[in-house]
Order: C-alpha cells, then sequence, then structure tokens
C-alpha cells in the first residue's frame, strides 16, 4: 500500500505540505476522540504558513493498493492545536474529525 500525505488550507485551498512532492518524515496517532500528526520539518516558511492558517487546515492521507479503489482519509483539524517545536523540528497538528471514504464510488449513472 502507498500512503499519500497531504495538508491543505481549507478543502479546496493551495497545498502546503504534499509527500509526493517532497519527501517527509511523519507519524500520526489516534490519542482519545483526536488524531496527532507529528512531522519533521525545519523552521521555513511553509511551517509559518502552516502556523498562519492553522484554524483552516485540512490533512489528507490516500490509501493506494493495485487491487482496491484509493481510500481518502480526511481529517478536519477545527480547534487545533497546531504547533510547531523549534528545538526538535518537529509540526504537530491535532485534528479533531475524520471523514474515511472511497472518492471512486461517488457520483451517478445515467
Amino acid at each position: 500500500m502507498k500512503e499519500q500525505f497531504l495538508v491543505k488550507h481549507a478543502v479546496g485551498g493551495r497545498t502546503f505540505l504534499d509527500s509526493d512532492k517532497t519527501e517527509l518524515t511523519y507519524h500520526y496517532e489516534q490519542a482519545g476522540a483526536s488524531w496527532v500528526f507529528s512531522i519533521e520539518l525545519p523552521q521555513n516558511e511553509t511551517v509559518e504558513e502552516i502556523l498562519k492558517w492553522k484554524e483552516e487546515l485540512n490533512v489528507f492521507l490516500f490509501h493506494t493498493s493495485a487491487d482496491q479503489p484509493t481510500k481518502k482519509i480526511w481529517f478536519y483539524v477545527k480547534d487545533g492545536p497546531v504547533d510547531y517545536d523549534e528545538g526538535a523540528g518537529l509540526l504537530r497538528i491535532t485534528a479533531q474529525s475524520r471523514i474515511e471514504y472511497v472518492p471512486d464510488s461517488f457520483g451517478f449513472t445515467s
């Protein structure tokens, strides 16, 4: 299975991070009713922009397998928190909601 990790501003907004375009080291885990994403990044303009728009972030995971349709998992950050630990070079994004679906399952037939 291949996993693509995205951090976006709003749903259709610009992409801040995309693991298919930039090699990223990240980890995520469920913490109670939330999901915490930890991304190793140097302090840079991307981190600053993510922190600037932290109340409007979405995190996406795309799981692609050769024998199954792509599964999309959409995490909405809502109230965060979103923070950056300069000493550790670690961006943490906490999401409060999660929707999992297969995009190919949506649509209509005539």
